[in-house]
C-alpha cells in the first residue's frame, strides 16, 4: 500500500510518495506458517497421553511406594533405589495435569510462582529419574561381578546417601530452569516458557537433556549390561535366560522411548540456529517433538512395570498386600502365586538381583 510523506526543501513543502509494494510482496513471503492443524493435534493428542500417563503412572507408582513402604523393615538398596524410582516418577507426572490444562485452554491460568514449580519440578522428577537408573544398574553391576567385596558396603546408610546426592544433583541441574521459567503476557493470554538471559543457558538445556537424559545413561546400561550378561550365561540357574531377556528389554525400551524425543530437540535447536522458511520442515519437526515427548513420558508408567513387577518377591509382596485389601478375594491364586514365588526364589542370589 503505498504511504505518503512530506518534506520540506528551501522553505516551501512538497509531497512524495513512497511505494511499498515490493517490500508487502518480500514480508508476505515470509509470513508465518499456518500452526492451527498442530495446536489442533496437540489439543487432542497431548491432552489425551497425557491424561492417560498422568492415571497409570501416578497408578503403578503409588503401588510401589505403598508395597516397599509396608515391607521397609526389609528394605535394601536396591528397595530404597526402587522407591526413590518411583517417588521420581510420581513428581513428574503429577506436573502432567497443569500441562494438559495449559494445552486444553492454550493458555496458562496459575500464575508466575507455579509456572516456574512445575516446570523445575518436572524437570527434577526427570532428572532423577534417570539417576536412580542409574544407580539400580551400577547396585546390579557390582553385585554380580563383585558380589563379596560390596556386600558389606550395601546398607541402609549407603542406600540414603546415595539417595540424598542424587535429589541435589537433580535439584542443581533443574535450578536454571526454575530462575528461567517465567509467564509473558501475550495477546491470545499468559505464556509459561523457558526464558533464558543468554545463549549459553540453551545450549546448557540442550546438553543435559541429551547427555544426562540420554547418552549416560545409556552408556552405562550398555557398558555394565554387556559384561553381565556373559557372567550370568555361566551361572547354573533356570532364571538366566530370563535375567538376560529382562537385560536387553531394559536397554531397548529405554532407547526406544528417549531417543527419538532426544533427536528431534537436537534437531529443534539446529533449526533454531538457522531458521528455515519451509513450512512443511517446521509443522513436521514439531510434530515430531509433540509426539516423541509424548512417547517419552510414557516410560515412567513403564518404570514399575520393568523394574518391580516382574519380580518375583516384589510381586509376593504386592499380591500380599493386595490379599489384606480385599479379604477373600482370589485366595487360592494368590496362594498359588505364593508358592511359585517361593520355588522360583531357591535361585541364585545374584539373578535375584534383576528380578528382586
Amino acid at each position: 500500500m503505498p504511504d505518503i510523506g512530506v518534506t520540506t526543501t528551501s522553505g516551501s513543502t512538497s509531497t512524495v510518495q513512497y511505494d511499498y509494494s515490493a517490500y508487502d510482496s518480500e514480508i508476505l513471503s515470509f509470513s508465518p506458517c499456518n500452526n492451527t492443524t498442530m495446536k489442533d493435534f496437540s489439543t487432542v493428542f497431548l491432552a489425551t497421553l497425557y491424561s492417560l500417563v498422568f492415571i497409570f503412572g501416578f497408578i503403578g507408582n503409588v503401588l510401589v511406594v505403598c508395597v516397599l513402604v509396608k515391607y521397609r523393615k526389609q528394605t535394601n538398596l536396591t528397595d530404597i533405589c526402587l522407591c526413590n524410582l518411583a517417588l521420581s516418577d510420581l513428581l513428574f507426572v503429577s506436573t502432567l495435569p497443569f500441562y494438559t490444562r495449559y494445552i486444553v485452554v492454550n493458555q496458562w491460568t496459575f500464575g508466575d510462582f507455579m509456572c516456574r514449580f512445575v516446570s523445575s519440578s518436572h524437570n527434577a522428577g526427570f532428572f532423577s529419574s534417570i539417576f536412580f537408573m542409574i544407580v539400580m544398574t551400577l547396585d546390579r553391576y557390582v553385585v554380580i561381578m563383585h558380589a563379596h567385596r560390596v556386600a558389606r558396603y550395601r546398607t541402609m546408610r549407603v542406600g540414603i546417601i546415595l539417595t540424598v546426592l542424587v535429589w541435589m544433583l537433580s535439584l542443581c541441574v533443574s535450578l536454571p530452569t526454575y530462575i528461567f521459567t517465567t509467564v509473558v503476557k501475550e495477546e491470545n493470554g499468559d505464556l509459561c516458557d523457558y526464558f533464558p538471559e543468554n545463549e549459553a543457558w540453551h545450549h546448557f538445556n540442550l546438553l543435559t537433556t541429551n547427555v544426562l537424559g540420554l547418552i549416560i545413561p545409556l552408556l552405562v546400561m550398555v557398558v555394565c549390561y554387556s559384561r553381565i550378561i556373559p557372567k550370568l550365561v555361566t551361572m547354573k540357574t533356570a532364571k538366566k535366560h530370563r535375567v538376560v531377556k529382562l537385560i536387553v528389554s531394559i536397554i531397548a525400551i529405554f532407547f526406544v522411548f528417549w531417543a527419538p524425543y532426544n533427536t528431534s530437540i537436537f534437531l529443534m535447536f539446529l533449526s533454531d540456529k538457522e531458521p528455515s522458511s519451509d513450512c512443511t520442515w517446521n509443522q513436521n519437526l514439531h510434530l515430531s517433538i509433540a509426539v516423541t515427548e509424548a512417547i517419552a513420558y510414557t516410560h515412567c508408567c513403564l518404570n514399575p512395570i520393568i523394574y518391580a513387577f516382574v519380580g518375583q518377591k516384589f510381586m509376593t509382596r504386592a499380591l500380599q498386600m493386595l490379599k489384606n485389601w480385599i479379604p477373600g478375594s482370589g485366595k487360592a491364586s494368590l496362594h498359588s502365586s505364593f508358592r511359585k514365588s517361593s520355588v522360583v526364589s531357591r535361585s541364585s542370589e545374584a539373578t535375584s538381583t534383576f528380578v528382586m
